[in-house]
């Protein structure tokens, strides 16, 4: 199973491709679509949606994982995000892959075992559990690779399945 994991943000968003397969978690790809505040909402969104798009073509994921909007204490942030994970699932589900979405508390608790894990926990878990030599930049991106952790985990019944 190949999983492309999202990290929405307008600004930027993560993302991490990841194939499962006999409960090992290789790294495909990763990085972060950036988006300039000097354009148009609209723009920035239309170009989340192009790059997300181009992902999906290019490495035919079999899912999409996107983390769920948390409570956030500011509401035009947590708007941008909202629509940027709009985008995301719109792409997905254009690309008639299934989505899957996670709360922040469900992705800490899969990559580290404790569901209020500072970000510093999760960069660390992300590269020991994915082999990779030291957390990719910005955070957003080793979020989207925690999102297709988490998602690995779960469709494969934390390890236990298939």
């Amino acid at each position: 199973m190949i999983i492309l994991g999202v990290d929405p943000g307008l600004a930027i968003t993560g993302f991490g491709v990841v194939r499962v397969e006999n409960n090992r978690h290789t790294v495909l790809g990763y990085g972060a679509v950036r988006t300039s505040a000097k354009e148009t909402t609209a723009q920035r969104l239309e170009t989340i949606y192009r790059e997300l798009s181009k992902l999906i073509a290019e490495f035919k994921p079999d899912c999409l994982a996107v983390e769920e909007l948390f409570f956030n204490r500011n509401a035009s942030t947590a708007l941008a995000v909202g629509q940027a994970r709009g985008v995301a699932i719109l792409a997905g589900s254009h690309a008639g892959l299934p989505v899957f979405e996670y709360t922040p508390l469900q992705v800490k608790t899969a990559v580290t075992g404790y569901g209020r894990a500072d970000k510093e926990q999760v960069a660390y878990m992300v590269c020991m559990l994915l082999g990779l030599p030291s957390a990719p930049q910005p955070d957003d991106v080793t979020d989207a690779l925690a999102i297709c952790l988490c998602h690995g985990y779960n469709a494969n019944d934390w390890g236990r399945g298939r």
